[in-house]
């Protein structure tokens, strides 16, 4: 793949083009049990993280920083909090799917190349109103969009990605040494893998399964009906699986 960082400005994307951003967003999975021992190159690190930077932030805010953990035994620690709070996690799980839920492969935080806590600063955009002033929570919602980036340019070069939401964000931010008023967004375990597994493991697994989207689209108001030119569309694409434009 050519390393390029930037598309030139009103260039039409051609048919492969498209079809290799649908690809991107249909193969992404959260990985956690499919990393190798390879080491993740500086430099295409720095293509995700510049893809991440470019993400859409509300007001132009860019509230993110990156900070990427290498540390083997810092890691550790970071596991031994998401054991810790899988276990606290564990009571609120319905008492039938509780033996699945053990079962379930949560993480992937030793095995993968390194990790990533991706943080929203919610003090960087603190004296300017622009796009928060009725939705002070938009500079989290940004940051959530620079995770997004990240994870579909990591699929594009064949990077694994995988997100440990189950961690206590207290714990997390005494560890790492994160200010008060900086929230950790993500947590991610990153790195080459051995595949991307052709569904979602949660699916596999049986703990759930892709709605219909049909079923989600609604008219004018929320539960409005109507639409239904639309949802045939969404039909005839295979119930809502694959986007051909």
């Amino acid at each position: 793949m050519q390393a390029r960082t930037a598309a030139v400005g009103g260039d039409d994307f051609d048919q492969s083009a498209r079809d290799a951003v649908y690809r991107a967003m249909f193969t992404r999975r959260d990985v956690r049990s499919h990393f190798v021992s390879d080491d993740l190159d500086d430099a295409v690190l720095a293509r995700l993280l510049m893809a991440a930077h470019h993400a859409p932030s509300v007001g132009y805010m860019q509230p993110w920083n990156f900070i990427v953990i290498r540390d083997g035994e810092r890691r550790r620690q970071v596991r031994d909090l998401f054991l810790a709070a899988r276990e606290q996690e564990l009571p609120a799980i319905e008492a039938e799917r509780q033996a699945l839920y053990r079962k379930l492969k949560l993480e992937g935080i030793c095995e993968s190349a390194l990790n990533l806590c991706i943080t929203c600063d919610r003090q960087r955009s603190k004296d300017s109103p622009l796009g928060r002033w009725h939705n002070p929570e938009m500079d989290l919602y940004s940051t959530v969009c620079a995770v997004q980036n990240f994870w579909l340019a990591a699929r594009a070069e064949g990077v694994g990605v995988g997100w440990v939401s189950i961690i206590e964000t207290e714990a997390l931010k005494r560890l790492l040494a994160i200010p008060e008023h900086v929230t950790p967004i993500a947590y991610l375990c990153v790195g080459r893998v051995s595949e991307f597994a052709p569904r979602p493991d949660l699916e596999a697994h049986g703990w759930g399964k892709r709605l219909p989207l049909s079923e989600l689209v609604m008219s004018e108001t929320f539960c409005g009906a109507g639409e239904a030119a639309l949802k045939s569309a969404i039909t005839r694409l295979g119930s809502g699986e694959r986007a051909k434009p």
